[in-house]
């Protein structure tokens, strides 16, 4: 259905977005729409997608982030740029070994049977055959990224990217081997990263251990013990010291002395080093520099033994007395307890609630482990990442969060890149039976470099492990455009425009692309850094399957519409403000999709189709069409406005307010007499404003709601010169904004909206039409009554509104406008009295409920226990119910 083809037709009576979507996905993609560099002479704008991973499926978070994007993306799509959103996939490496490991173990077959060529084919295999899901769940989102360059952090071009960053830092000398602490998951056999490792609640124990302090003849002396408190008994036996603060008055005599390690018999020193708090237990602490991060550094500041106790398996090695080798780490806990008891040197046990880190993928709890790992030195690298972002090259928006990016980037330590895994990039190392090391970007290289230094009889092995996925994903900025190579597209696009993601992978990702950034490329990689929301419950839990409590964004989308989910999840996404997602607001905004539908067929039955064309909305002559002019170059200011300022709650909100509230409560009722009557300029002009100000909303919208936009684009009109997609964003001039016209009608609102009100709150009902007078009216709204009387008896139901200085009498209600008096003549409609006991009854249940909820909420006891969201929803009940006391006792004023 290519744009320009006549494609109008007569809209259904009801809105199905089901047929909807699916259709204009499909041909938004199939048209090239979605595709850069259509426009060669126009300004770039560039967004990379969080490359999701090849394992995932949709959830929430991954449609509010890729929402976002696309909004961006399509706002400066109609704002004339030539956009790239660049889509693409990362290879997880962790997570797809597990996926395939799962299904070979359910046929019975084991990976390091098959052997590492083997099982790499068969996860390519599975890549192809069920990966990538992820990628046809957001086209069904509305996702116009442009998927014809699609990339995956696997592919040929990202292979030869990665080799060549790994060779060119290690030839930089930011890339080497060290034996250091790594976080080992004993479940999976390698190392992983911070972020996956969960910290879980765990009700364990202290045990405070009795160490010997040395006597003169080198023995335990007799009676004088320095006591340790750990929560890993086992660990002891790689004990290498014992330290206190160098403040500590009650080792001063101790310090530079040495403790007999129990059950060992090994002589460790007592350390002084700043890092001990000597209010916390003792005072004094154990040190594992082998299996501890803390103490790994006081370690290295005093010179200490590494002492590593366990094997790949947590299970203890021989570095341990033969009494706990073979031992797992939890049986070795009983034992060493066990033998302590026996000697005597328990001196006590307390219950202690503490974290333990935990696999997030194994469910095995990590073990910090001391062994060879290829690091990169990530604290040279982030020191012009972080000036980067203090001289604004790069904003992080809101901006709250570089707080938390400059303290990690200003305690950043090395960063260990290698796994011990078989899927993923095969670190590029090569090494000689004398252990030289070798880094080049192919075997071939690796063995030129090789037979130089050693001659041609030398033979090499690879590195075993594989480069953590977060290696190859920080080169996502410019290696989806090229990179290494000089293309034209990495030349036009790099740096990017915006970023979009969450808060947890500031670290993770966002530092490391500035730091590949900056280094390979010598520029920012993203101007601007824009960090969403958390999405909750209604309640503001976290979402989780074990709550029940899950949205599947798939799910709601085919029940309300994507339109519909993306519009709730924008105008939720305020700055710096958790979501709180109910279905109740999906179901809501599809109901506002409802409404823009409907509007759209009270166009098309009234003939304001055919498109704006050459309408000059300047010369506009009515009052209500210079008035609804103006209220949409508004509007289009403000939601301009607020996308640039990435305050997206905004945004959605203007349009909102613009489109329910101004176009089609307002502009289309007080429409109707011009459009439904005879034959004029005047109803031309009419006809011609509301399809040029239904043309500006569906633009407005259309980076929120893109589907239902694009169908009433072409629906409104026979001819179109393109698809709305690739439309013209409304930037309409302040000067239509015609003062004296807003005025007008304004006037008209707020007087038909007081009338309204109070007809609602004395239950007037609602097919009687009621006599009005209106007393005190100056010269103003005496005119104004001549001009718009009757438009306000229509929509305000009256029999009568004329302008009198009679007294009220009984059965009148009176309302203030401006300067003038409304007196709305009830008698016979209303029966007062009972009226006035109805208010008064709901006033005093108001009252009640009031001073229930208040003293409840002034309660510390309440506000320190009640869970979150209970204290929040007798919050907005107080609310409630004082705005609802205050409508009443307005209501009964106007009763005298």
């Amino acid at each position: 259905m290519p744009a320009g083809e006549g494609l109008k037709m007569a809209l259904d009576k009801r809105y199905e977005p089901g047929g909807i979507e699916p259709k204009w996905s499909a041909h938004w993609e199939a048209s090239g729409a979605f595709r850069c560099g259509q426009r060669p002479d126009a300004e770039t704008y560039c967004i990379v997608m969080p490359p999701p991973n090849v394992t995932g499926s949709l959830h929430v978070g991954h449609a509010l982030d890729c929402t976002i994007q696309d909004i961006l993306i399509r706002f400066e799509r109609l704002r004339g740029k030539d956009v790239l959103w660049q889509p693409g996939m990362d290879h997880a490496g962790i997570a797809t070994q597990m996926v395939v490991e799962r299904q070979l173990d359910a046929e019975g077959l084991n990976r390091r049977d098959m052997g590492r060529e083997a099982f790499v084919e068969r996860v390519w295999k599975w890549k192809e055959e069920s990966g990538g899901a992820i990628a046809r769940q957001l086209r069904r989102l509305g996702a116009s990224c442009d998927w014809s360059r699609e990339r995956f952090t696997m592919d040929e071009g990202f292979i030869r990217a990665v080799q060549k960053k790994f060779v060119d830092l290690y030839n930089d000398d930011l890339i080497y081997r060290d034996k250091r602490l790594v976080n080992w998951d004993p479940g999976l056999l390698t190392a992983v990263s911070d972020l996956e490792v969960e910290q879980k609640e765990t009700d364990g124990h202290y045990w405070h251990f009795r160490y010997p302090i040395e006597g003169e003849e080198g023995e335990a002396k007799e009676g004088r013990y320095v006591v340790v408190a750990t929560t890993r008994p086992e660990t002891m036996l790689g004990d290498t010291a014992v330290a206190v603060h160098p403040d500590d008055k009650r080792y001063a005599d101790i310090v530079g002395k040495h403790v007999i390690l129990p059950l060992v018999g090994r002589r460790i020193p007592i350390v002084a080093d700043q890092w001990v708090d000597p209010e916390q237990g003792s005072g004094a602490v154990k040190i594992t520099p082998a299996h501890d991060f803390n103490d790994f550094e006081v370690g290295k500041r005093h010179d200490l033994e590494m002492v590593n106790i366990f094997d790949q398996h947590a299970v203890l090695n021989d570095a341990v007395p033969e009494a706990y080798r073979g031992l797992d780490r939890f049986e070795a806990r009983q034992r060493v307890v066990a033998d302590m008891e026996a000697a005597g040197l328990v001196e006590k046990i307390e219950p202690h609630a503490h974290t333990v880190p935990t696999g997030d993928r194994s469910g095995v709890p990590i073990e910090p482990w001391l062994t060879d790992q290829w690091y990169v030195a990530a604290e040279v690298l982030a020191k012009e990442a972080i000036a980067a972002v203090e001289d604004g090259r790069t904003k992080l928006v809101p901006k709250t969060w570089e707080k938390t990016y400059f303290e990690w980037m200003r305690n950043i330590q090395p960063w260990c890149v290698s796994r011990q895994l078989w899927w993923g990039h095969r670190i590029p190392a090569w090494y000689a039976e004398d252990g030289s090391i070798f880094v080049a970007e192919s075997e071939d290289q690796a063995y030129e470099l090789a037979r130089a230094k050693l001659g041609d009889d030398v033979k090499l092995r690879q590195d075993e492990d594989v480069l953590d996925t977060w290696f190859s994903s920080a080169l996502w900025p410019f290696g989806t455009l090229g990179w290494p190579e000089d293309t034209g597209e990495l030349a036009r696009f790099y740096p990017g425009s915006t970023l979009v993601t969450s808060f947890d992978i500031i670290f993770f990702w966002v530092a490391r692309m500035m730091m590949d950034g900056l280094h390979f490329m010598g520029e920012v990689p993203f101007r601007t850094v824009y960090i969403h929301a958390l999405i909750r419950d209604e309640h503001g839990q976290k979402m989780s399957k074990s709550k029940g409590n899950v949205i599947d964004p798939l799910e709601f989308s085919d029940k309300y519409g994507a339109d519909a989910l993306r519009f709730t999840l924008a105008s939720m996404e305020a700055q710096g403000r958790d979501i709180k997602l109910a279905e109740s607001r999906i179901e809501g905004y599809r109901n506002f999709a409802t409404k823009l539908w409907n509007a759209a067929r009270f166009c098309e039955m009234n003939n304001c189709t055919g498109g704006a064309g050459d309408f000059n909305p300047a010369a506009a002559n009515a009052t209500l069409n210079k008035w609804i002019v103006g209220e949409t170059a508004l509007a289009a200011g403000r939601v301009t406005a607020a996308l640039e300022a990435f305050k997206f709650n905004e945004a959605a909100d203007a349009i909102y307010h613009f489109t329910w509230g101004t176009f089609c409560d307002w502009y289309l009722e007080l429409s109707k007499p011009a459009l439904q009557g005879e034959d004029s300029d005047e109803k031309t002009e009419t006809r011609r404003t509301t399809a040029w100000v239904l043309d500006q909303i569906l633009a407005l919208l259309h980076p929120f709601m893109p589907f239902i936009t694009e169908e009433l684009w072409h629906a409104m009109a026979e001819q179109r010169s393109s698809d709305l997609i690739l439309g013209v964003w409304p930037e309409l001039p302040e000067g239509l904004v015609d003062k004296d016209a807003a005025a007008e009608i304004e006037w008209v609102i707020r007087m038909v909206s007081e009338i309204r009100s109070a007809r609602s709150e004395l239950n007037v009902p609602g097919g009687a039409k009621i006599p009005a007078v209106v007393r005190g009216a100056g010269e103003a709204t005496l005119a104004r009554l001549a001009s718009h009387g009757g438009l306000v008896r229509r929509l305000a139901r009256l029999e009568n509104l004329e302008a009198s200085d009679a007294a009220p009498g009984e059965g009148d209600a009176q309302l203030v406008v401006d300067e003038a008096t409304v007196v709305l003549q009830l008698a016979g409609v209303v029966d007062f009295a009972e009226e006035r006991a109805r208010l008064q009854k709901s006033i005093d249940k108001a009252d009640k409920e009031i001073k229930a909820l208040s003293g409840r909420l002034k309660n510390p006891q309440y506000r320190n226990k009640a869970p979150a969201h209970v204290v929040e929803e007798a919050e907005a009940r107080l609310a409630e119910e004082q705005a609802a006391k205050a409508k009443h006792a307005a209501a009964l004023e106007r009763l005298g």
